[in-house]
Order: structure tokens, then C-alpha cells, then sequence
């Protein structure tokens, strides 16, 4: 085995130990017959009806994607489907080292995508999602009535929100200007990576090769048209996530409405963040628990809550990833191969785009805009 691959197994073996310290975590002290109790109370018609918006939300990243992949090349609606289902379960199993399945899944059932243009993709919906959220999120803090008793500490959440609001802003300012400046700033940028002779010159390329490709990827953000698709999309997307979230809680019984839920989606998605596998397992329960208890609700109840929750938001992707699987629509030993660290280095490297080639689409992008 090569050291690579030692140590991927051993940050995969740290990242197991460590979910299993966040479970021990969430659940030393909770009553688990309380736990139980709550999840065999809870309204089952409404636990499936959240199921099936969590489907539609999954075919609403489909068609974001195929929008998204529109400027580099078409896509077909089941394979953006198959491949996004796929890379959540992957997700689910292996944490966010799985993230890197998605976009090989999509070019081994569409030989037309490449690659390179699919990892970019999934950067630019990542960035779509982080504002979407830190929107959402800070946004409704500003008229977010927090419990009684809690001013001190939610003065300290309604700042933070701020700061990840001015951030998100800035961010996206950042890469608008990139695309619209990208000819100029490749330009500078190769003359300055020639410049450091100790840099091999495969990765050079690939540097370049990759923001090329992020530079046609972002022209959603400055053709008005794409834009608004792809914006819509992502509203839908997360309207979906937020209403599926909404009947997990309301199925518990909990009076809440649109901005308790959005509240804790924010909470359950800096849990989300942390890379152990089973989905931020441990992390994500912890977070969303947390949130549902500083807004009043029992610990037993905020657990049982998370724990369906997590459930209902990753298992219809896990369903349909082994349904692809079984079906023989993915080769696994193939795509684990295309997985490892030197297939992904190999994907970029091959996208790499010779400096002469690289000025002339660059300059050619920004005559399109």
C-alpha cells in the first residue's frame, strides 16, 4: 500500500474515532427510554411526507448542477440525479471525504463531462449553499424573538450571524470580480508562477488549468439569465430543506414556525461542517440538538428531533446510492480507483491548459460576456 493510502485510512480511522467521541458526547447524558419515547410519539405521516420533500430537494440539486454545468457542457437530468444520490451516500458513509465521489459519478455515466469541469462545479454550488444559508440564517436573526432568558447569549448568535453575512457578501464580491477580471488576473498569475522556478511546472498548469475552468464556471454569477436560474434553484433547494426540517419538527409536536426551524437549520449546519463520516455523525445530532434546546426544548425531545432528522435528510440518499449501485449503473472497484489521491491529481493535471492556450480562452470568455 502506498503512503498515501496509509494515510487516508488513517484519517479515516481518526475521523471514526472521533464521531464515535461526539455520539458518546451527545448521548451521556440522556434518557434513552425518554428518547425513544419521543421518536414512537411522533407524527409518522408527517416524518414521510418530510421524506418526500427531501427527494424533491435532491432532484432540485439535480437541476441546479445540470444549470451550473450548462456553461462547460450539457448534462443529462438522471445521470446529475444518479451522481448527486450517489455522492451523498458516499458523504453519509465517509464523511466529507466522500465529497470527491459526486463529481467522478457524474463522468462515469456521462463520458461527455469532464472531469475537471465537474469538481469545479461542485466548488461553485458550495458556494451557492454557504450564502444561501449564512442568508437565511443571519437575515432571520434580525427579527428573531429569542426565549426569555437567553438575550445575553443570543446577542452573541445575532453577531455572529453578522460577521457571516459581511463575510458571504464579500466572498461573492470577491469571485464576481475574479470572473469579470479573470483574462487579466490568469495573465498576471502564470507570468508570476513562472517566476517561482521551483514549482514544478504540472502543477503550475493545473493551477491554472483549474481557475480557468472556475472562471467559466462563475459566468452564472455575471450573465443575468444564469444567474437567476441558478439562484432559483438554490431557493428551491433550500426551501425544500427547510420545510422538510419544519415537519421533522412539527411531527414532534413542537408549535414551531419557519423561523425557530431556519434558526436550527442554521445550528445543524456548523455541525454539518465537521468531516466524520455517517454525515457529521455525532457533530450534526450535537449542533441541532443544541439549537432546539436553547430554544426551550426538553433534551430528550431536541435529541430524538436530531436524530430523525439526520435520518430523513440522508436516507433517501443512501437509498437510491445502493439502488444505482445494485443496479449495476456504477462500477465500484472503478470508481474507488478514480477516487484515490492520484486519480483526482491525474483529473486536474489532464484539464491543465498550456499558458498560450489559457490566454487565448480567458480573453475569449471575456469578449462572450
Amino acid at each position: 500500500m502506498s503512503s498515501s493510502g496509509k494515510r487516508k485510512y488513517l484519517e479515516f480511522a481518526a475521523l471514526c474515532g472521533l464521531a464515535v467521541l461526539l455520539l458518546w458526547w451527545f448521548g451521556r447524558k440522556l434518557d434513552w427510554a425518554e428518547v425513544r419515547e419521543a421518536v414512537s410519539q411522533a407524527d409518522w405521516l408527517l416524518l414521510a411526507l418530510a421524506t418526500a420533500v427531501i427527494c424533491l430537494a435532491y432532484l432540485f440539486r439535480a437541476f441546479r448542477w445540470g444549470a451550473l454545468l450548462a456553461p462547460l457542457g450539457p448534462a443529462r437530468l438522471r445521470d446529475l440525479f444518479a451522481a448527486t444520490t450517489i455522492g451523498f451516500s458516499a458523504v453519509f458513509l465517509l464523511g466529507r471525504a466522500g465529497e470527491v465521489v459526486r463529481p467522478v459519478a457524474l463522468p462515469l455515466r456521462d463520458p461527455r463531462i469532464r472531469p475537471a469541469a465537474s469538481f469545479v462545479t461542485i466548488m461553485v454550488e458550495r458556494i451557492y449553499d454557504m450564502i444561501a444559508v449564512v442568508l437565511m440564517f443571519a437575515l432571520n436573526l434580525l427579527w428573531f424573538k429569542p426565549p426569555s432568558g437567553v438575550a445575553l447569549e443570543f446577542s452573541r448568535v445575532r453577531l455572529a450571524g453578522i460577521v457571516l453575512l459581511v463575510v458571504a457578501i464579500a466572498l461573492l464580491a470577491g469571485l464576481t470580480w475574479f470572473r469579470r477580471r479573470s483574462n487579466v488576473f490568469l495573465t498576471w498569475l502564470r507570468l508570476r508562477l513562472e517566476g517561482f522556478g521551483f514549482l514544478p511546472a504540472r502543477l503550475r498548469s493545473a493551477v491554472l488549468g483549474i481557475l480557468e475552468q472556475l472562471a467559466r464556471a462563475l459566468r452564472v454569477l455575471v450573465d443575468a439569465r444564469e444567474l437567476a436560474i441558478t439562484a432559483g434553484w438554490t431557493a428551491m433547494v433550500w426551501f425544500g430543506i427547510g420545510l422538510a426540517n419544519l415537519l421533522v419538527i412539527r411531527a414532534f409536536g413542537l408549535p414551531f414556525g419557519v423561523r425557530e426551524t431556519v434558526f436550527v437549520l442554521g445550528w445543524a449546519l456548523v455541525g454539518s461542517l465537521v468531516p466524520t463520516p455517517g454525515g457529521a455523525a455525532g457533530a450534526f445530532h450535537a449542533a441541532t440538538a443544541a439549537g432546539l434546546i436553547f430554544l426551550g426544548v426538553m433534551r430528550e425531545t431536541a435529541a430524538a428531533i436530531a436524530i430523525v432528522m439526520h435520518i430523513i435528510d440522508f436516507g433517501p440518499a443512501v437509498i437510491f446510492g445502493f439502488f444505482y449501485f445494485i443496479r449495476g449503473d456504477i462500477n465500484l472497484k472503478r470508481l474507488r480507483s478514480l477516487t484515490s489521491p492520484e486519480a483526482v491529481e491525474h483529473a486536474v493535471e489532464d484539464e491543465a491548459i498550456v499558458p498560450e492556450q489559457l490566454l487565448v480562452q480567458s480573453n475569449a470568455v471575456t469578449a462572450a460576456d
